[in-house]
């Protein structure tokens, strides 16, 4: 299949800005680009389609760039958002561009990363005024949805110009690169057509430049995708774990997980469907789940951390914590209760400072009916004492009361 029929089979094609573009693609070696701003030091989950699309297009042989924002992420992009966001400083923008670049390098090691800001800071404001804004009629700017949208919570003229700034990253990529096509989510159709409007203005009616943008990817239920308990899903380790990561998308709903076998694993249609006759046969198997998870884990993270990930996974299922090192005891338990000690405990005390038990007189219960362990033993006797002599690693224990209610005591 072509290029856009995959894009319209994986359910990755919101639109495209000329008919023309599908034999575009399949005639000619394009460069394109994708953008993403600065606006905090790790990309999410939300980001991660639009890496996944233009992956495709490398593998179908059309040159990557990658542009950081570090001269738009000090702007502003008012798409998506119902309010002003909080201006960053210079400094905050190029330490978050420089994580950004090495982060997206990893999922897109063939891409030329260029940043913004090298151009941008290059423009006076008569420059801008007379070259570039006179190219941009007000009721052209005033209908695009991402102004629109803001007109009766408030917009700043700082926002308000953005579409105008970031035309000019098309430009200067069209110029430099010859880049003829611009990729990103449906929320950007706005910042596009404006960018292949001032080619066509600056440049002449014969220069011809495309637009391709991936629809909003949301759960079944029509909410934001890419957030767990309300919080993102970070691409960065540090803030997001691998195991956290993993666990995102193994706990996906069946419905959800259908849809994202084709938009985020590069599994062939014929796989895909095997795996969704499989789930319909075992859905307790959590066959597209599974898939997804170790297929982004490996792309995001690496082989390792993959390897890691299913070490917790079986140490959790089988109650056997004794294999994890202490970087997999510290990912993998990571926002469960806790608490430090430097003296040996009773284990009533122990499950009682964790909230694991309301009393003694609960956690005695919990203990007669054989519901306690500690580093995956059955405990029984109350005056069994907790000590970082038998620590794993010297440094933690690991509680348990019931299947799935965990604590940690790190000792000290």
């Amino acid at each position: 299949m072509t290029l856009i029929e995959e894009l319209q089979f994986r359910e990755l094609l919101f639109a495209v800005t000329d008919d023309d573009l599908a034999k575009v693609l399949e005639n000619e070696k394009v460069t394109f680009y994708l953008g993403a701003d600065p606006t905090a030091d790790s990309l999410h989950v939300g980001h991660l389609v639009t890496y996944l699309v233009a992956k495709r297009l490398v593998e179908r042989g059309h040159k990557a760039i990658l542009l950081i924002g570090g001269g738009t992420g000090l702007i502003g992009d008012p798409s998506g958002k119902s309010e002003e966001r909080n201006l960053l400083t210079l400094d905050e923008t190029m330490k978050n561009s420089e994580a950004l670049a090495n982060q997206a390098s990893r999922i897109l090691p063939e891409a030329v990363i260029v940043n913004n800001y090298d151009w941008l800071k290059k423009i006076d404001l008569i420059t801008f005024l007379r070259d570039i804004g006179k190219h941009f009629g007000l009721n052209y700017m005033l209908a695009k949805d991402s102004v629109k949208s803001r007109l009766e919570t408030g917009i700043s003229f700082t926002e308000f110009t953005y579409q105008i700034i970031q035309s000019i990253d098309f430009l200067e990529l069209y110029k430099t690169q010859q880049c003829k096509l611009q990729i990103g989510g449906q929320d950007q159709w706005g910042n596009i057509t404006a960018g292949l409007e001032l080619i066509r203005k600056t440049l002449g009616q014969e220069h011809k430049a495309y637009g391709l943008v991936i629809p909003l990817i949301t759960k079944a239920d029509g909410t934001k995708f890419g957030k767990t308990a309300g919080e993102s899903v970070w691409l960065d380790a540090k803030r997001t774990t691998p195991y956290e990561f993993y666990q995102y998308w193994l706990n996906l709903d069946d419905k959800d997980a259908t849809t994202k076998l084709k938009q985020f694993t590069s599994l062939s249609k014929d796989v895909i469907e095997d795996i969704l006759q499989e789930m319909i046969k075992t859905p307790h198997l959590r066959h597209a789940q599974k898939a997804i998870a170790e297929e982004l884990t490996v792309l995001v993270h690496g082989e390792e951390a993959l390897k890691q990930v299913q070490n917790i996974s079986n140490a959790l299922f089988y109650n056997d914590v004794f294999g994890l090192s202490a970087d997999e005891i510290e990912m993998g338990f990571k926002g469960v209760p806790s608490l430090s000690t430097n003296e040996d405990m009773n284990v009533i005390d122990a499950f009682i400072g964790l909230n694991l038990a309301s009393s003694k007189r609960e956690a005695r219960t919990f203990l007669t009916q054989n519901a306690l362990t500690v580093n995956g033993e059955k405990i029984t006797d109350e005056s069994f004492l907790i000590t970082k002599e038998n620590a794993l690693h010297k440094q933690y224990t690991i509680v348990r009361r019931g299947k799935k209610l965990y604590g940690v005591i790190k000792h000290k």
